[in-house]
């Protein structure tokens, strides 16, 4: 928890805050910010640092009551604590030697550009502060400007203060009347920027803007931030906060600072006021179905849709396991789970030692036993199989983790004697989770780092509720914090710490952040209002518990929804929407069911609730109404042509087949790939073409000697026991050089080179 030193009102509806948040202190730099959020039910927002003390460990942020979150900041003060204070995050301001320097700051600005100007003035530049408000009473830190810059001139459109205008004409004033200027650095609201890069253009100045405004979460998860510079996407999280204003299309970014209006004033007036038969001589062909909610009633909660088997169904299908000499079931699991041993002993009636031959080498038992595709892994190696029946090895597995929890008899793996060997783990999601479970066993200390504010990572944020019950996910955490794990959150490294960082504390580092950044489509209105990434959807649905009545964190439920993609994340995000009120969903698909990347079981049950699926159907533009919202989309039939390099027959375009749907929500869910912070901060460390690190599969061992990397930031998005796998290798990997000193790479590991 963070304490607050002080929160005290500047202005009307503004506010200063101080927290003590040492490590943020120690790296913060000009033109960075944090996020906080004011309690644990409460929605994260980033905040620009408006100011900082090394020496004391404290930050300071300016804030503007702007919805129910911030007006629940406001009421805060000193000596309360917050659960979230994380950074510094973005990327700081570009300070150097250019001459005459203009700070225009508007509104929460006024805070936020002082750093800005601070580190201008250090490096001996001639700053001017130009300082703006409506009225005089609006205007705050004139003197603490003062103090620190060349000139500082105060704007007010009233009159009541300094010039009449706005901050621009005060900077058009001062270049007509002679004076060179060599940049122009504005921080505040985006049509404030704007104007000002209007000016700048006019008067051909380079500026440079602060797009903090449009920003919701910050860490570059949720790609609602997301802006056009110099006609490519960027995010302002993660690519900034400042740009060339020059480059930026103000005119798609003011459409999409739309996107939660209404839903923030919405907020803000809460806060205001069966038994088988046997066949085929002796051999049980029939699989135990699971119960689970019926169809109508489960789309009206979020509670979890399958039911588990009953003490009778787990032994019945228990006994169906052959107890083959050869157990393939093992070599389809990438874990390598003892699933023979867990079966019979379930057989047994012995949940104990069931529970313990599971948790020998998977201490997530509950979560693989809802979410890994069983059907193409082990359940495809039984010998069942081949006959339309394998063993339904995922239930069983979740039955025998459920009882075990439910009766006490959960037991943390003892570690071996302590190594004196550290290492970090970054990211706590599957592969980190295993990872660390793995190299704790051995008897080494470890530490998770996790940028969010609850760890899991997308079992947390990514899977919603009636997939996965979040506190299944916390009590499988709960284990591995038992066995010693030291698990921070709030923490980005790439910027609350670097690798090289991490490397002077630990004695070595696995990198396992996973594929969190979204992918969009590049077509016509994807910048609408109402066109979003399944990750921010889901994010904030999941992780910030948006589908809980009264929740502060805003989303959009959409009474026409459209859902972009056909695998398991856009099948997450229909069903949500569905849950959430939307009248008619649909999945719109290039290529046709049999394509589908999702489980069948997750596609049954879309089907069974309500859910329409457009296949071979392809969006090519979204269309908008005159308030800058989705109102349609225009899409064109599809047919499948020649197979492509996998296999699979490529979506071919139908000629004069286009047609417009219209639609009040879209979701895409397309695909992900992984946040390129920790490969901008670690430049030296070998990346591919598309972001992954490149790692010894089999070893997790990168270029960089001590660093390993796995699961999806090395693979590119897969599935959780895929990562979970990739988190084993590496934890055998990591104990052997902590234990040899020996960097060695597989022979056909020659891409592991340094980047040119």
């Amino acid at each position: 928890m963070y304490e607050i030193l002080e929160r005290r009102q500047l202005v009307p509806d503004t506010h200063v805050l101080t927290v003590h948040a040492p490590h943020v202190a120690r790296k913060v730099e000009a033109g960075q910010f944090i996020i906080l959020r004011p309690d644990e039910d409460g929605e994260r927002i980033p905040l620009s640092v408006a100011d900082w003390d090394r020496e004391a460990g404290t930050v300071t942020n300016v804030f503007l009551e702007a919805g129910a979150t911030t007006m629940q900041l406001a009421r805060l003060n000193a000596g309360d604590t917050l659960p979230t204070y994380m950074g510094p995050l973005g990327t700081p301001s570009e300070i150097g030697p250019v001459g005459t320097v203009i700070c225009c700051g508007g509104c929460y600005g006024l805070g936020a550009v002082y750093p800005i100007a601070r580190a201008h003035k250090a490096v001996g530049n001639r700053v001017i502060s130009i300082l703006e408000a409506h009225t005089e009473w609006l205007l705050y830190w004139v003197e603490k400007h003062r103090q620190l810059v060349d000139e500082v001139y105060t704007v007010t459109s009233d009159g009541t203060s300094g010039r009449k205008g706005l901050s621009f004409d005060v900077v058009r004033e001062l270049v007509e009347g002679g004076l060179k200027v060599d940049l122009v650095h504005a921080v505040g609201c985006t049509y404030m920027m704007q104007a000002s890069t209007l000016v700048a253009v006019e008067q051909e100045l380079d500026i440079r803007v602060a797009l903090n405004p449009v920003m919701v979460d910050g860490t570059g998860m949720c790609g609602g931030c997301r802006c056009s510079v110099d006609g490519q996407q960027k995010f302002a999280c993660v690519d900034g906060p400042e740009f060339d204003g020059k480059q930026v299309d103000w005119e798609r970014l003011q459409a999409r600072r739309k996107s939660y209006r209404a839903h923030e004033l919405a907020a803000l007036r809460r806060f205001e006021s069966r038994a088988g038969e046997t066949k085929g001589g002796g051999i049980d062909l029939h699989r135990r179905e699971m119960p689970t909610q019926e169809a109508d009633e489960r789309v009206r909660n979020f509670d979890e849709v399958a039911l588990g088997y009953t003490i009778a169904l787990a032994e019945e299908e228990a006994r169906r396991c052959l107890d083959c000499k050869r157990p393939r079931c093992i070599e389809g699991c990438p874990v390598a789970v003892n699933i023979p041993d867990f079966i019979r002993a379930l057989r047994d009636g012995d949940a104990q030692l069931a529970i313990d031959a599971l948790r020998s080498t998977n201490l997530l038992p509950a979560v693989c036993g809802r979410v890994c595709p069983q059907e193409s892994q082990c359940e495809a190696m039984c010998n069942l199989s081949k006959r339309g029946a394998s063993v339904a090895i995922g239930r069983l597995e979740r039955f025998v983790a459920d009882w075990a929890a439910a009766h006490d008899l959960l037991k943390p793996p003892a570690p071996a004697p302590p190594t004196g060997k550290r290492i970090a783990v970054v990211g706590s999601g599957p592969s980190g989770l295993t990872c660390a479970c793995d190299l704790l066993r051995l008897g080494h200390a470890v530490t998770i780092y996790e940028a969010l504010h609850e760890p899991g990572g997308v079992l947390t944020y990514g899977i919603p509720e009636f997939r996965l019950p979040k506190d299944i996910v916390r009590r499988e955490i709960d284990q591995i914090r038992q066995m010693g794990a030291d698990i921070v959150c709030d923490f980005v490294v790439g910027r609350s710490a670097t690798i090289h960082d991490l490397q002077d504390e630990f004695d070595a580092v696995y990198v396992a952040t996973g594929a969190g950044l979204p992918w969009f489509l590049e077509v016509p209105g994807e910048d609408l209002v109402g066109v979003m990434s399944a990750n921010e959807y889901l994010t904030r649905v999941n992780l910030l518990r948006a589908y809980v009545r009264g929740a502060p964190t805003p989303v959009p439920k959409g009474h026409r929804v459209a859902v972009v993609g056909a695998g398991n994340v856009a099948m997450d995000a229909c069903r949500t929407a569905k849950r959430l009120g939307a009248k008619d969903v649909h999945i719109v698909y290039r290529r046709s069911r049999a394509e589908a990347p999702a489980r069948a079981e997750e596609l049954e049950h879309a089907e069974e609730e309500g859910i329409v699926f457009d296949f071979l159907t392809l969006p090519t533009e979204f269309i908008g109404n005159a308030d800058g919202c989705v109102e349609a989309m225009r899409c064109i039939r599809m047919e499948l042509g020649e197979p492509d390099e996998r296999g699979r027959r490529s979506p071919v375009p139908i000629p004069d087949s286009e047609f417009v749907t219209p639609v009040d929500l879209v979701i895409l869910a397309i695909g992900q790939s992984p946040n390129p912070l920790i490969a901008s901060t670690t430049p030296e460390l070998a990346v591919s073409r598309r972001g992954t690190i490149v790692a010894d599969e089999a070893s997790g061992r990168t270029n960089l000697p001590g660093v390993f990397a796995g699961g999806d930031v090395v693979t590119g998005q897969a599935t959780v026991i895929k990562a979970m796998g990739a988190g084993r290798a590496a934890a055998a990997s990591i104990d052997a050089w902590l234990r040899e000193g020996v960097w060695e790479l597989a022979p056909d590991a020659a891409s592991l080179s340094p980047p040119s």
